[in-house]
């Protein structure tokens, strides 16, 4: 047999067995085949998560104040009147309604948002979830209206609420505000919710 017949068949076995190799040390362990993961990246202001798996839990919280903590006065109408920083995850793609159960005229819809993608999110102060859909509040207004209780009512509860909808939920035209909220939470599967207090 030619020499360099030999030495190719080596070279060949050799680059053959370094390329399995490599190929094992991909797939985690030696017995199971190479895997990548499915889960699409989802992208939200602020920060980019991988979904929240099918089964984790429904969850909001904000890094400006703690459930049932008062509501710094730069996310009312005393001050800033921006949406405070969130963070989140919605294993199935939800909808965020912030609303005051203690108005003085009954229940008043501040924020509604509707859309938010499957996964784990967050956005900064003054934002609004990527990609989702602003819908009127009570005033009518496709906007965050901060808390801004009457004067001499006491201190109010504002509830972040985060509804479990499907990411292609579609919320019947035309609605705002407290009905808008009401057919949400008729729709959810599942819900999360974060209070916080503001005095008038």
């Amino acid at each position: 047999m030619d020499s360099t017949l030999v030495f190719r068949r080596i070279a060949a076995l050799m680059g053959g067995a370094a390329l399995l190799g490599s190929l094992a040390g991909c797939g985690g362990n030696g017995d199971s085949p190479m895997t990548s993961s499915s889960a699409p990246k989802v992208t939200t202001l602020g920060r980019t998560a991988p979904n929240a798996p099918a089964g984790g839990p429904l969850t909001i919280s904000s890094p400006a104040f703690a459930d049932g903590a008062p509501i710094p006065v730069q996310y009312t109408c005393k001050g800033a009147d921006i949406a405070p920083p969130l963070a989140w995850s919605a294993p199935l793609g939800a909808a965020l309604i912030v609303d005051d159960p203690d108005a003085p005229a009954g229940l008043y819809v501040h924020w509604l948002v509707i859309g938010i993608a499957p996964g784990s999110g967050s956005t900064a102060e003054g934002q609004t979830p990527a990609s989702a859909t602003t819908l009127p509040n009570t005033a009518g207004r496709p906007a965050y209206q901060g808390p801004c209780p009457p004067a001499g009512t006491g201190i109010h509860h504002y509830r972040f609420t985060l509804y479990q909808l499907p990411n292609d939920y579609q919320l019947p035209g035309g609605l705002a505000g407290v009905q808008a909220e009401q057919t949400i939470a008729g729709a959810a599967t599942a819900q999360a919710q974060l209070v916080g207090a503001f005095g008038g």
